[in-house]
């Protein structure tokens, strides 16, 4: 008899619990990927929209290819890189996967000493490499009014930190909407809703591969 009930029972208990998978899906899905976008007027959507900001643009694009990310705003207008190294620990306060940094423009702006520019960008690149935190650093170009001896200066700190830390390098934020009035906005400095699209539209293969260095959580 207990040779005959055994298969019954399991096969009872078969049709009854559902396999352990199915029991809970959602456990088993990755949560969105958290990028932290460290930056001033350019990532905080100046006299734009909240739908038309980089950084809602940046999350559409990214989500159309089907990828599930969550850009945290952490732009704030007219900040410089020692700002944005000032407020870091509380940008990441909620955690972050990954971070576009793009902080420069206003030191340039002000014809700030590139060393001090340099170190604030320097120490936000390795308080983020501390944490383990994937990173693409957005640079920015010196204007040809500053002169060529600030420009190479200014110019140089990109690349050279970006291979320093091993972040993505995207050279140049404006690139394609920088003195096109068209993708500008009346300040000549900003870029509209569709300068922004075309920022977004040639960053966007950088981005998915910041996105592919995050570990999952």
């Amino acid at each position: 008899m207990k040779k005959t009930l055994l298969p019954l029972l399991a096969l009872a208990l078969a049709v009854l619990l559902p396999p352990v998978a199915a029991i809970s899906p959602v456990a088993a899905m990755a949560a969105p990927v958290r990028i932290l976008a460290l930056g001033d007027s350019l990532t905080a959507g100046y006299g734009l929209g909240p739908e038309d900001g980089f950084t809602a643009q940046l999350e559409r694009a990214l989500k159309a290819k089907g990828l599930d990310v969550t850009i945290i705003n952490a732009g704030v207008s007219g900040d410089t890189a020692e700002g944005g190294l000032a407020r870091l620990d509380w940008a990441l306060g909620d955690g972050a996967d990954a971070a576009i940094v793009e902080l420069g423009a206003n030191d340039m702006l002000r014809g700030m000493d590139p060393a001090s520019t340099r170190k604030a960008l320097d120490a936000i690149l390795a308080r983020l490499s501390e944490k383990k935190i994937p990173i693409l650093l957005a640079g920015m170009r010196a204007a040809p009014n500053l002169g060529p001896d600030y420009g190479a200066r200014f110019d140089a700190i990109y690349p050279e930190l970006a291979t320093q830390y091993g972040a993505i390098l995207y050279p140049f934020f404006l690139d394609g909407a920088a003195a096109q009035s068209a993708l500008l906005q009346a300040d000549g400095l900003h870029p509209n809703a569709k300068g922004v699209a075309l920022i977004v539209e040639r960053m966007l293969p950088s981005v998915e591969r910041l996105v592919g260095e995050t570990k999952p959580r």
